[in-house]
């Protein structure tokens, strides 16, 4: 059952560890309930049972600070630029603009690994392709493609609850949207910042383009999240990772199920590191309405986002609307490889 905490603005932690046993059905249904009243409350909510182990994210940690700590001209060697339409590698500070003004943070892109012989790739698809690893740190590849993998899995799992959630058969989305799911994966890092300088926010105010984020945190903190309560602070807690639902799965529920803005600002005073996942459907799968799902208000939708787009005006593929959202962030990049 969720437990929410006013030390962590309200936002609910859910055990989903029952989503993995499909046998215990009334069990599933109760994790179904409290992802529903999530889902209709702020899109945001930590997990526990998740399967993503210590380990794993310990080895991810270490070999994440090694990455950045770098020379700069290593890091170039593997930068965006380099990865073509794979859109893999990294990015220096302030080359992302992920609210229309630099970002205060550095990162390495990466995803799901396919090689030159997966049809994708031959056909030259963009945001499919193989990842760019650093020599300097070999650890790094099989540390992120181990938390890829278990984290990839607990998505899988959290959407049979929220399939549940919604009437639908656990397997909906599976079936329609995430046979061959888009699986996006970022390390940040984030300077310290001083507690002064508003504007210099690690990530502005934002919302994600897909159906759900997995969000892992180092210890320092600094994720907000736009809750009806207002901004709540949304701290690391030991043994979670952090959910919260994308774009599509608002277009999807009709806006019964938003997608939240949320932001970052690094006041730590120490380096902070975080790792989201974005699970999202297939780059081909045409994104509609759910069955039943009720009319959403495009001019609503467009009031209430920093941009003034609406999902809820879209129309096409998946691929269709994450490009459009991609040439928006790395214009520079688009022009030069897409």
């Amino acid at each position: 059952m969720a437990r929410p905490d006013t030390a962590h603005g309200g936002l609910p932690v859910i055990d989903m560890a029952s989503l993995f046993a499909p046998a215990r059905v009334s069990e599933r249904a109760l994790v179904a309930r409290d992802i529903e009243r999530a889902c209709r409350d702020s899109g945001f909510f930590y997990v526990t049972g998740h399967g993503v182990s210590d380990d794993v994210l310990a080895r991810l940690e270490r070999a994440s600070h090694r990455f950045f700590a770098l020379p700069r001209a290593a890091k170039e060697a593997m930068s965006m630029e380099r990865g073509g339409a794979a859109w893999r590698g990294w990015f220096p500070l302030g080359g992302e603009l992920t609210s229309g003004r630099p970002d205060r943070k550095e990162g390495l892109y990466l995803g799901t690994e396919l090689g030159a012989e997966h049809p994708r790739v031959k056909e030259g698809w963009p945001l499919h392709g193989a990842n760019l690893w650093p020599a300097e740190v070999p650890e790094l590849r099989a540390a992120a493609l181990d938390y890829i993998d278990a984290a990839t899995r607990a998505a899988h799992a959290l959407m049979e609850g929220v399939a549940l959630s919604l009437g639908l058969d656990a397997d909906y989305f599976q079936r329609n949207y995430t046979a061959e799911p888009t699986v996006l994966f970022r390390i940040f890092h984030y300077p310290a910042e001083p507690e002064d300088g508003e504007e210099r926010w690690g990530v502005g105010e934002h919302t994600d383009y897909g159906l759900l984020t997995l969000l892992a945190q180092d210890a320092n903190g600094g994720l907000q999240v736009k809750t009806p309560r207002g901004w709540v602070e949304a701290p690391p807690l030991p043994g979670t990772l952090v959910c919260n639902i994308g774009d599509m799965l608002d277009r999807m529920t009709g806006g019964a199920y938003r997608s939240t803005p949320h932001r970052v600002k690094n006041v730590s005073g120490r380096d902070r590191l975080s790792f989201p996942l974005f699970f999202d459907p297939d780059f081909a799968a045409e994104v509609k309405p759910l069955p039943r799902a009720a009319g959403a208000s495009v001019d609503e939708d467009r009031a209430r986002r920093w941009d003034g787009t609406s999902v809820h005006a879209f129309q096409g593929t998946y691929g269709d609307y994450l490009l459009g959202k991609v040439s928006k962030v790395f214009p520079q990049l688009v022009r030069r490889v897409l």
